[in-house]
């Protein structure tokens, strides 16, 4: 890592975790720009104008289109979609080495979480009903992230964050209002893609080793002839009691949100001519209490297609926000509404709801009740059974959610992330291999996003050693370390542990300045990564070390009886798990959540070792102002006797707290 990264990650709106190189420091471990600095930003920039904007067609090719120049490309692992699923998979196939193209047929990341929909993430956590089961891992570093950098609560500074994620990662081409339309296959392969770009009049034709469709829709799938399950299953094929008596066509709908805004004066509405005419009787299981962010239960479309009749749907959708909206104005029964207008609506629906892909196992209702005790596990889901009536908005007399929750969260196998007859593809987020049933839980965007990591970690490795995406489930030792791998990278997957056998911190004892009660120091060594909550009377199980700060620095180190060699080490910090943490236009739900650093994770600390035959402790590393959960520092690897976390600052709390120490004599993620 080069000095201007260093500051970019510490200082700056890009960051990976931290990721500290101490050979980039001063004597004094500070930092200072300079002409090599400015000299670095502007070729940084043309890399990634280079990698992000391929202006030139070859000519020479022949398109299929005469006013489109053809363009070639070629990557490891393709990635088809830009939502949740498909930027945590890009990024994470990307980290682990992959060569990783994104396409994206929107000018904006995020999907349904970016500004053109404005749909909080959710997932295991239920909102607060599940308390302490936020995801961790990639989707964590990047609501940690947005919480420090956006607080003003802007949806496009989220969007931003994800371009910025994406085009600031040197393995990834990202291709923006990029459309797949086509792909070619042989023998059960899918050998390269077609994507085409109308704005600049460019058609890419694109080879990889692993494709990767995280469209929702399933676009991908369906062009490579990838078996999908459109609709709900009868209650008979996977024996679920939540499931129809007979199969059906009909999904879940799409909503249109909007937001609103409290003015010094009374601001009318008139609806337009086409919009509902809404009733007290429309709404008597629908509440309309605030009105600063549109409602989830504004919902349409799932009696029809989805996909197909998008703009049918987008119509009904506007129609009724505007007869709803016209209710709240105008119909006498919210006087206080006279000063609030809108000032923004969505235009494009937020869909819940289509194809799913096929996979050598589906997801099914018993799994989540049971708690998914899978082999081949990778990520964790929590949210609901979250069932919506097809007719949405139209049904006035069902409620507009039956939501079901499992007793404990559960695990989501890998099996269920790769296509049962396309060799090559994995699949990851809403179009995941599931039941309608298992679906309605699956989901939400918290849930699509730790698929989406695990699918390109699989991906990337995959790619690595040179295997099929199955081939890959069939092999114990393969399967291991993919499992060892996303743990590594703080992905949540229930009943395993770190047994990484690169980790020398396992072989090492622990002491400390001191801890609290129940918090001991070993606890950092034992494998797990986040305290869990227990239903009903159980005691939660704290699986950090806890310390007061005072007026010395805390401190927790490793201690090994023969000297080790140790050039990278990880520390998994606290950032408050037990609180919710998304980015929303709910006011009510962001006055819990903390949009700034979180007050438990440990600010300013020094990296510190001793080596052998030394009386005094080297700092290898010290980083001010960190927010992350997830640090990792690397240094010249040298014998080390002695490895200490020293900590001067947290962001607040009065314990210093550490969850993990991992050391390793390089880094293990290349």
């Amino acid at each position: 890592m080069k000095r201007r990264d260093l500051i970019r990650t510490v200082a700056g709106f890009t960051g990976y975790s931290v990721y500290v190189n101490a050979q980039d420091l001063s004597p004094a471990g500070a930092l200072s720009a300079n002409a090599e600095e400015t000299a670095a930003r502007t070729a940084e920039a043309q890399r990634i104008i280079r990698m992000i904007e391929p202006l030139s067609g070859d000519r020479h090719l022949a398109s299929p289109e005469p006013n489109m120049r053809l363009l070639d490309l070629s990557c490891d692992v393709f990635v088809a979609g830009g939502g949740p699923a498909g930027v945590h998979a890009a990024i994470s196939a990307a980290r682990h080495g992959a060569k990783v193209i994104l396409a994206q047929d929107r000018s904006r990341l995020g999907g349904n979480s970016s500004s053109e929909v404005k749909m909080h993430i959710v997932g295991a956590n239920c909102h607060k009903g599940r308390p302490g089961w936020r995801e961790g891992g990639l989707l964590e570093e990047l609501r940690l992230d947005d919480a420090v950098n956006n607080p003003q609560r802007c949806w496009e500074m989220w969007d931003l964050l994800l371009y910025d994620k994406c085009v600031s990662e040197p393995n990834i081409t990202l291709l923006l209002d990029a459309a797949l339309y086509s792909a070619e296959t042989k023998g059960g392969k899918i050998e390269r893609v077609m994507v085409r770009c109308d704005k600049t009049e460019h058609l890419y034709r694109i080879s990889a080793k692993v494709f990767l469709d995280c469209t929702g829709d399933s676009r991908l799938g369906l062009e490579a002839g990838a078996e999908n399950r459109y609709g709900r299953e009868a209650r008979g094929e996977f024996g679920e009691s939540l499931a129809p008596e007979k199969p059906d066509a009909e999904t879940m709908g799409n909503s249109i949100l909007f937001t609103s805004k409290l003015y010094d004066k009374v601001m009318p509405f008139t609806p337009p001519k086409w919009a509902r005419k809404v009733t007290r009787e429309h709404l008597k299981h629908r509440g309309t209490e605030f009105w600063e962010y549109g409602y989830w239960w504004i919902e349409w479309g799932g009696q029809l297609n989805t996909i197909h009749d998008n703009e049918r749907i987008r119509f009904e959708l506007l129609a009724i926000v505007m007869g709803v909206w016209d209710y709240i104005k105008n119909s006498g029964e919210h006087p206080n509404s006279r000063r609030w207008a809108l000032d923004w609506v969505g235009m494009m629906p937020g869909k819940r709801e289509s194809r799913r892909l096929v996979g050598d196992s589906t997801l099914k209702q018993q799994d989540l009740e049971d708690g998914g005790h899978f082999d081949d596990a990778v990520a964790i889901g929590g949210w609901p059974m979250d069932d919506h009536p097809p007719g949405g908005f139209d049904r006035a007399d069902l409620s507009p959610a039956q939501q079901i929750r499992t007793k404990e969260v559960f695990n989501i196998p890998y099996s269920t992330l790769y296509s049962r007859n396309i060799q090559n593809l994995l699949m990851a987020g809403r179009n995941a291999s599931a039941t309608h049933v298992a679906f309605s839980s699956t989901r939400v965007m918290a849930t699509c996003a730790v698929l989406g990591q695990a699918a390109g970690t699989a991906a990337a490795q995959c790619v690595r050693e040179g295997v099929t995406p199955r081939q890959l489930r069939q092999d114990k030792s393969r399967l291991a370390r993919l499992q060892q791998t996303l743990l590594r990278d703080d992905q949540t997957i229930m009943r395993v542990k770190n047994e990484d056998p690169l980790d020398l911190a396992r072989t090492a004892s622990v002491e400390a300045c001191g801890h609290e009660e129940g918090r001991e120091p070993a606890k950092v060594l034992n494998g797990t990564v986040r305290d869990i909550p227990k239903s009903g009377a159980a005691p939660l199980v704290m699986n950090h070390w806890a310390a007061k700060m005072g007026a010395e620095p805390a401190w927790i180190e490793l201690v090994w009886q023969r000297p080790q060699s140790i050039g990278w080490v990880q520390i998994t910090f606290d950032t408050g798990f037990q609180r919710e943490l998304t980015l929303t236009a709910n006011d009510s739900m962001t006055r819990t959540i903390v949009r700034a650093p979180q007050p438990e994770t440990v600010r300013d600390y020094e990296l510190q070792v001793k080596r052998p035959g030394a009386t005094e402790y080297e700092t290898v590393a010290k980083v001010e102002g960190n927010h992350q959960r997830l640090n990792r520092v690397s240094f010249e690897a040298k014998p080390v006797e002695r490895l200490r976390v020293r900590i001067s600052k947290t962001n607040g709390d009065p314990l210093a707290r550490v969850f993990e120490i991992r050391a390793y004599t390089r880094n293990p993620l290349v």
